[in-house]
């Protein structure tokens, strides 16, 4: 056993350092397993990937040995909320309790900090003038005279989605690099600076994609030389992925342009351009193009295999987007006039010229070694993109012997640490290890990685096929602490009367339990049908208040549903599809019942799932069973995770689709999920609920 793994089994063994230093710390079996297999590729280099059952403990699983590397790492996170928990909670604690002088930086996507050049500006546009706009911009440039990093987060009060964020922060399209008048002082530079002087740096998979996908300058600096990389909640990377390595063209970035060069050029070039005329021609071409893709309800992806997208009117279709490059290219000729008064309008001008580049793309017919798709909301997004990221991994986790000598130096700046800066090596502080000394490590971990062995549904299209594989039990008793119910008589999931049905048992279940009931739908139709059927049945004299994702922003949902009943306040049910049915923890008797509408196979008109499927096909392989399968499966289990989270909770799964009884393929997916025990019929079901509502502490043989 090397140095490394002795003192990483030390620190995790049950009389260690961390058991020792932390209040409840119980060593692990399979946190060991994990950290030894980490501890080995750290060292030795290649690929790991380990899928960790809910309460394995994962996260010190690879920062322990991280840590204790003394090599300078990346830590990437699919959301900011581990992000954020990692640099504040997580790493700090373990630094503190194994005493290392380790320096930890915290770095997001740039529209995630304060510019405090459009700060500067934004009180001259038009949405400066809405109502409380005003007001809120003074608390901004209140905020932005004593915070130190910029992050937004730190502002409470401005959601996300408010007009004002845009005009407060930049991103890749606006942001004025080394020409901004504020650039010393810029929040993004300061933040990548403390990047570049830290031993781990903690990043989020769309800020690595980002920086994958452009290259931008700066990159160096952004993600230095390191030879440990890890990918936390990994099984997001392949979607994640293709979005930012493809091509996009969305009415979004065409009227944040709009808006953009008409406040700048009213308040740097005004009377020298007519521009009001040009923003109004882009704005109205823009829109236009939104309407020529027709009305849909909802928000919908349509199939674009030839010239056109499906189901879209080529008289329409084509004027319009024509008459879109008309409107850039005119304001191109604008901007081109005034580009020497002032860098704003430079890089408004290089927005423009790439938006246009990009327009003229899609004028052309597919890729076909791509898949295009048009997605219509209230806004519009033409998208081309790679059906995964496998070549782009190959390309970056191949061993560095591997690699050609005559590479060039752009290729060696990408991100996880293939820098060619020598500089960065000089700045290597004691105990770390140069980023070309021996075979780069790559980790990629989550709860969720298939649904057999070998983990295919994530090695494959991550480019991952000769990896090491781990699989990591959960220690939870899922046969004492958990149930499974299929309701055999239901109807099926395509009948009418399907959701209904739904409604009806969460009704039925929620006036045991007084509320602690997450209910996971597939599409929004029915998570709308079902939250209205509720709350028309569960009145205020039921006691239960029914929240229905959407109604309320999602961190106001979270909360009030982990605060469950008690003094007072009634108890909860909560109805939510998609980014509910991961990553939403509710340990404890706040959460005892789950209830899945239907199997959470993927749209059959998906275009992204269609060209996968296809693929699959040509190589003789069953898009069924080694996709639309899997992809089930794998959701279905994130799903079915909400349940558990600690050693003491109890709670029932229920999926209200017979198939997973009736049907082959329903054991496969059964066998996916954790090894609850099954209720045999609806009173089986009643009985294991009224036993939920008896003290936890008291027997669950029902």
């Amino acid at each position: 056993m090397s140095l490394l793994s002795q003192r990483v089994a030390e620190a995790l063994s049950g009389h260690g350092t961390l058991a020792q230093a932390i209040a409840g710390f119980q060593a692990r079996e399979g946190q060991t397993d994990m950290a030894m297999a980490v501890s080995q590729t750290v060292e030795e280099g290649g690929q790991l990937v380990v899928e960790a059952g809910t309460g394995v403990g994962k996260t010190f699983a690879y920062l322990v040995p991280v840590l204790l590397s003394g090599q300078r790492a990346l830590i990437s996170t699919a959301t900011k909320a581990l992000q954020d928990q990692l640099f504040s909670r997580d790493i700090p604690r373990l630094v503190d309790v194994l005493g290392l002088p380790i320096r930890v930086a915290l770095l997001k996507g740039r529209s995630n900090y304060l510019c405090l050049h459009r700060m500067e500006q934004a009180r001259h546009s038009p949405e400066s003038a809405q109502p409380g706009a005003q007001k809120a911009l003074a608390k901004i440039e209140t905020w932005a005279q004593s915070t130190r990093t910029g992050d937004m987060a730190e502002l409470t009060g401005l959601d996300e989605r408010s007009s004002l964020w845009p005009l407060v922060t930049s991103t890749r399209d606006n942001c004025l690099g080394s020409t901004c008048p504020r650039y010393r002082a810029c929040h993004v530079n300061l933040a990548r600076k403390e990047a570049m002087a830290s031993d781990v740096v903690v990043i989020n998979h769309h800020l690595f994609f980002a920086d994958v996908a452009v290259r931008e300058s700066g990159v160096a600096e952004l993600l230095p030389t390191v030879r440990v990389t890890v990918f936390d909640e990994a099984h997001q990377l392949n979607e994640i992925g293709v979005n930012f390595l493809g091509q996009q063209l969305s009415t979004v970035q065409l009227l944040e342009l709009s808006r953009d060069a008409l406040s700048t050029g009213l308040q740097l070039a005004r009377g020298l351009v007519d521009w009001h005329g040009l923003s109004e021609g882009l704005e109205k071409s823009s829109r236009d193009l939104r309407l020529a893709a027709g009305m849909h309800r909802g928000a919908v992806r349509l199939r674009w295999t030839e010239a056109l997208p499906e189901g879209v009117e080529g008289a329409e279709w084509l004027p319009a987007l024509a008459a879109l490059s008309a409107a850039l290219a005119a304001l191109q000729i604008g901007l081109e006039t005034v580009s020497e008064l002032a860098p704003d309008f430079q890089r408004l001008n290089d927005r423009t010229r790439e938006l246009l580049e990009r327009a003229a793309l899609f004028a052309q017919s597919p890729d076909p070694e791509s898949v295009r798709w048009l997605e219509v909301s209230a806004q519009l997004r033409l998208v081309e993109s790679p059906l995964d990221i496998a070549q782009a991994f190959v390309k970056l986790t191949q061993p560095a012997q591997a690699r050609s000598h005559e590479q060039t130096a752009s290729e060696r700046e990408a991100p996880g640490g293939i820098s060619a800066d020598p500089q960065w090596d000089e700045s290597l502080s004691h105990g770390q290890v140069a980023g070309d000394v021996g075979q780069k490590a790559w980790i990629f971990t989550s709860a969720t990685l298939g649904d057999e062995e070998s983990l295919r549904w994530f090695t494959q299209p991550c480019g991952l096929t000769s990896a090491r594989v781990l699989q990591v039990s959960s220690p939870f008793d899922y046969a004492q602490q958990a149930a499974l119910y299929v309701p055999e008589h239901f109807p099926k999931p395509g009948d009418a009367s399907h959701v209904r049905h739904v409604a009806e048992l969460v009704t039925d279940a929620v006036k045991v339990l007084g509320g602690r009931t997450l209910v996971l739908t597939t599409t929004l139709n029915a998570m709308r049908s079902i939250g209205e059927h509720l709350q028309m049945r569960l009145d205020a004299s039921s006691n239960v208040e029914v929240l229905v994702q959407g109604q309320s922003p999602k961190r106001r949902l979270m909360e009030r549903f982990r605060e469950g009943a008690g003094s007072g306040r009634a108890g909860c049910v909560l109805v939510a599809s998609a980014s509910f049915w991961e990553g939403f923890d509710v340990p404890g008797e706040a959460l005892q019942l789950v209830v899945i509408d239907k199997l959470p196979f993927p749209p059959p008109g998906d275009p992204l799932f269609e060209a996968r499927s296809q693929r699959i096909t040509r190589e003789g392989r069953s898009a069924f069973a080694d996709h639309a399968l899997p992809e089930a499966a794998v959701t279905l289990k994130q799903g079915a995770g909400r349940l558990i989270r600690s050693e003491t909770d109890r709670g029932i799964l229920v999926v209200c689709d017979s198939r997973l009884s009736s049907m082959s393929y329903g054991r496969r997916l059964v066998r996916g999920l954790p090894p609850m025990r099954r209720l045999s019929d609806h009173q089986a079901f009643m009985d294991a609920l009224v036993d939920l509502t008896k003290d936890a502490t008291s027997s669950w043989t029902s």
